[in-house]
């Protein structure tokens, strides 16, 4: 992330495609997030092909069927710290969640 890069943060980026979180990840991730849980799925193109509903992903087990099933699905940037998480958008709440993290 370039941002993190600026803000000199060390981190890991995690190219979900090739490495799709599991449901447990995705449950942990879950657990930690500050937005709602139906955020963590796009409505894109691909979202309207499927013909997904917000009633497919109104809860945390249906959200983790989905982006199980679907992982391009997945909201991006998501922010993961020991104790948070975030859906980057917009990129200004990435950089507030960073500059929060003990140096």
């Amino acid at each position: 992330m370039r941002i993190a890069e600026e803000m000199g943060v060390d981190h890991t980026e995690v190219r979900y495609l090739q490495s799709p979180p599991d449901a447990a990840t995705l449950r942990a991730i879950i657990a930690k997030l500050e937005d709602p849980v139906t955020d963590l799925v796009r409505r894109d193109a691909h979202w309207n092909k499927l013909g997904l509903t917000d009633a497919d992903v109104a809860t945390a087990d249906q959200v983790v069927a989905v982006l199980g099933a679907h992982r391009q699905l997945m909201q991006r940037p998501l922010v993961v710290t020991a104790d948070r998480a975030i859906i980057g958008r917009p990129k200004e709440r990435v950089r507030e969640m960073l500059a929060a993290l003990p140096r």
